[in-house]
């Protein structure tokens, strides 16, 4: 995924894709990106485009089922279809592209929280051990400066 991408450029992709597929280029087609789920959590996913995957319904059982009629789709279920299809797959496309820069900024934030907390660990204990150092000279040339002095009394 580049830094920088449009809205245009998922919707040149998915439109390349949909007319493979028609085509009979592709039998299936699929998106892999990061799912972003939490700043700490991405998770990768694998997602069929085309064929639409069917989506599994569960019936609630009632005890009165009605008859239900079959309704009329204008436009037709394909014109339908051949409309949205290359939108789904497009914006399907875009998501994924959104959902994995969203994953690697939120991975560049942690790993960056990280690298400054060491940084402020290491700045701790290296000026611990700058004044630990400093006391000590500071110790020696008091030392050395009553010494002195003792020697010149006696």
């Amino acid at each position: 995924v580049g830094t920088t991408f449009g809205f245009n450029v998922s919707a040149n992709a998915g439109r390349k894709l949909v007319e493979g597929y028609l085509n009979g280029d592709y039998d299936e087609v699929y998106v892999v990106y990061a799912e972003f789920l939490s700043m700490g959590r991405q998770v990768p996913t694998l997602k069929q485009l085309i064929p639409i995957p069917p989506i599994e319904v569960v019936e609630e059982e009632t005890e009165d089922k009605e008859y239900l009629a079959e309704h009329i789709c204008e436009p037709s279920a394909d014109r339908l279809l051949g409309e949205l299809l290359p939108k789904s797959v497009h914006v399907q496309l875009h998501r994924g592209l959104l959902e994995t820069s969203t994953s690697e900024h939120a991975a560049r934030m942690a790993a960056m929280d990280n690298a400054t907390s060491a940084c402020n660990d290491m700045i701790e204990s290296l000026t611990m051990a700058y004044n630990k150092a400093r006391q000590a000279a500071i110790t020696a040339e008091l030392m050395d400066i009553v010494g002195g002095a003792e020697a010149l009394k006696g």
